[in-house]
């Protein structure tokens, strides 16, 4: 159901669950991913797949729903012929589909609208590197229209995710102010750092002090980075933290596949808690078996 708090009020009085991976969800499903836009690509051709993707988590006990506007952008639909009025009714659309799936419980659910990095919208891999090139200002130039379209959809937060460098951050930050949407700050780490090699004392200190965001944390992550990075963003923040990394496997953007065993374990969250987070799930390769195990760790063991 639609939820009656606020995310920031919920997160003060419980541990959330998030959803999983939406892409293997999708690919589970049977559809094809392989195009440029990858998951936003059903917005348009098959919305029904989406939503029941979000239904399935929902079933697992995902309490906040990530919608699949991480790779849309008006750039990206522009490619493909997409004019800037549709493309403005697909990011909207993104936002009703996973509203209408959390409508199938009696738990609230919260939606949140997914902003993904510049790097998602070039489709290369780059989200991993940052370091784009661009100034704080471009990418804020960049960022503001889909932050507005997204906005007056309705969300309940917008997760500004998978940021691989602190400018894109202060960019995206930049965009988000005066939208009316409070949002969450995650970032993609290798170690303590960001991807583009920034400290992450130095990338966390960008949201400190900002009311208009309620959580900052990592994600699409190894799942042994996820713990160390969560005790710093609430160290140097002192703000509720999201937690949702990948599988422990490794995507190789060249052969665009992934390698490697999977290490994401539902019964180490409580690491996670103990080093401040509140809001938790996975990210690639996490699908809604793993979030059943964490959902029920979590309703076993609700205070640590």
């Amino acid at each position: 159901m639609k939820p009656v708090r606020t995310l920031a009020a919920a997160l003060d009085e419980q541990v959330l669950v998030l959803d999983g991976g939406l892409s293997n969800q999708l690919q589970a499903q049977g559809c094809d991913l392989s195009d440029a836009l990858w998951s936003a690509r059903l917005l348009a051709d098959g919305p029904e797949q989406i939503e029941a993707a979000h239904a399935a988590y929902v079933r697992a006990g995902a309490q906040v729903l990530i919608t699949s506007s991480y790779q849309a952008t008006f750039e990206g639909f522009a490619r493909r012929g997409t004019g800037r009025a549709e493309a403005a009714r697909l990011l909207a659309r993104s936002v009703e589909l996973a509203r209408a799936a959390g409508e199938g419980t009696d738990r609230e659910v919260w939606v949140a609208a997914s902003v993904g990095p510049y790097g998602a919208m070039l489709a290369d891999g780059s989200e991993y590197r940052g370091r784009y090139g661009l100034s704080v200002a471009e990418l804020e130039r960049f960022h503001r229209p889909r932050v507005e379209a997204l906005a007056e959809a309705g969300p309940d937060v917008l997760a500004l995710e998978t940021v691989p460098d602190a400018d894109e951050a202060e960019g995206l930050l930049r965009a988000v102010e005066g939208c009316g949407v409070p949002v969450w700050l995650s970032y993609t780490v290798d170690g303590l750092r960001t991807r583009a090699g920034q400290p992450l004392e130095d990338a966390f200190a960008v949201a400190a002090g900002l009311d208009h965001v309620v959580a900052v944390g990592v994600n699409c992550c190894d799942p042994r980075d996820a713990g160390p990075a969560a005790a710093i963003a609430a160290a140097v923040t002192g703000k509720p933290v999201v937690v949702y990394p990948n599988s422990g496997e490794e995507w190789d953007a060249e052969a665009r596949d992934w390698r490697g065993g999977a290490t994401f374990a539902p019964d180490t969250t409580a690491r996670w808690r103990a080093d401040g987070a509140r809001l938790v799930g996975g990210c690639c390769r996490v699908g809604p078996g793993q979030i059943a195990e964490l959902a029920g760790t979590l309703a076993a063991d609700p205070e640590k």
